[in-house]
């Protein structure tokens, strides 16, 4: 794969508002390796190869054992390997990632709520509508994962 533009050269400030972004969730008070973990969910969504191998090396850096990174993708049958708080994490990031299929329907707002104060809901939908962004840049663009450099 060979990448087509490398956008944090051609639109740098474009890049750094993406980034600043980031930054706020990451000062939201969301735990980091929540938001991660659900990084990690919405790139498997969108076939990221790029921001799959990021997120699974960011993880693996937080300590997050391995039966649970191969299980982010079945995270609704792993039991007690996910907390209540990251289960609703990922059930809201895969129905606003899927927003076109989805609707975003009540019943996955109420369960969010239950489990998230309106802040933390309004700062997790930032993280994902970011990680979507993210995602779409490096597919489009073609950015070469990590793990396909090394050697």
């Amino acid at each position: 794969m060979t990448r087509r533009i490398d956008y944090n050269q051609i639109a740098p400030s474009g890049v750094k508002a993406l980034g600043s972004v980031y930054g706020y969730v990451m000062q939201s008070g969301l735990e980091p390796e929540l938001v991660t973990l659900v990084y990690q969910r919405i790139s498997q969504i969108n076939n990221c190869a790029y921001c799959l191998d990021m997120h699974t090396r960011e993880l693996t850096k937080m300590g997050v054992k391995i039966e649970k990174l191969a299980l982010i993708q079945a995270w609704a049958e792993a039991g007690h390997l996910f907390s209540a708080r990251e289960r609703a994490a990922l059930a809201w990031a895969e129905t606003v990632t899927r927003v076109a299929d989805t609707n975003v329907p009540d019943e996955a707002f109420a369960a969010a709520r239950a489990v998230f104060e309106e802040k933390e809901l309004v700062d997790l939908t930032i993280a994902i509508s970011l990680m979507n962004a993210y995602n779409r840049m490096a597919i489009s663009f073609r950015n070469t994962p990590q793990a396909a450099i090394e050697k």
